[in-house]
C-alpha cells in the first residue's frame, strides 16, 4: 500500500526552545526526500513526529490513502516505520534480529524464511544470517536494521542519519542499499542527513530545515 504523508503547520518545542515552527511538506509515495540542516535544525524531531513516536505541540500529521485520512491505530503503525542511528540489537542471531517485525505479526514460519532471505540478499547479509548479531560491525549492524524495515514492507519508511557512524564502504553500501529499495518499495523514503553527496545520489527532493521550516 502506497501511502503521502502530509505535514502541515508541524509546532514542537522542548522546554521553551522552539524546535519546529509551522513546518509543511507533503510526501509521496515511490519517492526519496532528504532532509539536511545543521545539528540541532529538529530534523530528528521531525521525523520522530511523523513516525508518531511524539506528538507536536500544534499541526497536523496525515497519511492519506488515496487521499482518504487513516485513523493513527495500530494498522498505520505497522506500515510505517523509523531506523534511528543507533540501531537496537538483540543477543540472538542476525536472523532472529531481521524476523522480529514478521514474528510480531504472526506471519508463517516459510513466509518468514523467505522475507528475510530476500531482505538479507538486499543488505548483503545473506552469508551472516547465523551470527550473533552483536558481532557485527557497525556497518553491518546499520544494514541489518535495514533489513529488519524491509521485511514489513513499510509504506513509509524514516531514515535518521542512516550512514552516520559508519565507514567509508559501508556508507557507499547503504546508499545503494537506499537506492534498490527504492524499485522495490511503493513508499515514501524520508531520510534526514549532513552527508550532501548522499543527499544529491538517493534523494529525488533535497529539503533544508532551517528555523522550523522546511526551505
Amino acid at each position: 500500500m502506497g501511502l503521502t504523508l502530509n505535514v502541515s503547520g508541524l509546532k514542537k518545542s522542548y522546554a521553551g526552545t522552539v524546535v519546529l515552527d509551522g513546518c509543511s511538506y507533503r510526501f509521496e509515495s515511490g519517492s526519496v526526500y532528504a532532509i539536511m540542516g545543521p545539528n540541532g535544525a529538529g530534523k530528528s524531531t521531525f521525523l520522530r513526529l511523523c513516525a508518531l513516536l511524539e506528538r507536536p505541540d500544534e499541526g497536523k500529521i496525515d497519511f492519506l490513502d488515496e487521499d482518504v485520512s487513516l485513523e493513527h491505530d495500530l494498522s498505520l503503525r505497522r506500515c510505517i516505520t523509523l531506523l534511528l542511528p543507533a540501531v537496537g540489537v538483540f543477543n540472538t542471531s542476525v536472523y532472529e534480529n531481521i524476523a522480529y517485525g514478521l514474528k510480531l505479526r504472526k506471519v508463517n514460519k516459510a513466509e518468514t524464511e523467505e522475507t528475510v532471505l530476500n531482505a538479507a540478499e538486499i543488505v548483503g547479509l545473506k552469508d551472516k544470517l547465523r551470527r550473533r548479531a552483536v558481532t557485527l560491525s557497525s556497518g553491518e549492524t546499520q544494514r541489518m536494521g535495514l533489513a529488519r524495515a524491509l521485511v514489513i514492507s513499510p509504506s513509509v519508511l524514516f531514515l535518521d542519519e542512516p550512514t552516520a557512524a559508519v565507514d567509508a564502504g559501508s556508507s557507499i553500501a547503504i546508499e545503494e542499499i537506499i537506492q534498490n529499495i527504492t524499485h522495490t518499495l511503493n513508499a515514501a523514503i524520508i531520510l534526514s542527513t549532513h552527508d550532501r553527496e548522499l543527499a544529491d545520489r538517493a534523494a529525488d527532493v533535497i529539503l533544508t530545515l532551517r528555523n522550523g521550516r522546511f526551505s
